[in-house]
């Protein structure tokens, strides 16, 4: 059985590594996203793509663009509830497997950090 490996800020891990580093656990779910950052030429670099996991301190991507670990990420979630997007203001790649990654969300507002609580309370499982 092939063992995946990936690309994260602490060099080349096992995915089975990296998530058993989650502090809480990340249940599965599927909403888009769009994503950018400032690539280190100074180049935007735009993306889109699926949430598919959650919790309050991050989350998991198959996303259009490829991104690096460590790179700092600013997030629009469309969670299914109708309203705006959710807006991550700061968050930072974790790790890379091919189109997927995970990130650490690092700064939100309070709003919006409340609406997220209320969104993993109110629709998922374990989120806390």
């Amino acid at each position: 059985m092939k063992r995946e490996q990936v690309a994260s800020a602490n060099g080349l891990q096992s995915v089975a590594e990296v998530i058993n580093r989650r502090q809480v656990p990340r249940p599965p779910v599927e909403f888009g996203l769009m994503y950018s950052a400032q690539d280190r030429s100074g180049e935007i670099l735009m993306g889109d793509g699926m949430v598919t996991d959650l919790s309050h301190s991050g989350l998991g991507i198959r996303g259009n663009a490829s991104v690096t670990p460590g790179m700092e990420l600013t997030i629009f979630l469309y969670l299914p509830d109708g309203q705006d997007p959710l807006f991550v203001m700061e968050s930072r790649v974790a790790w890379t497997s091919g189109r997927r990654f995970g990130v650490e969300i690092l700064k939100m507002n309070l709003r919006e950090r409340n609406r997220l609580h209320h969104f993993l309370c109110s629709n998922l499982d374990h989120s806390r």
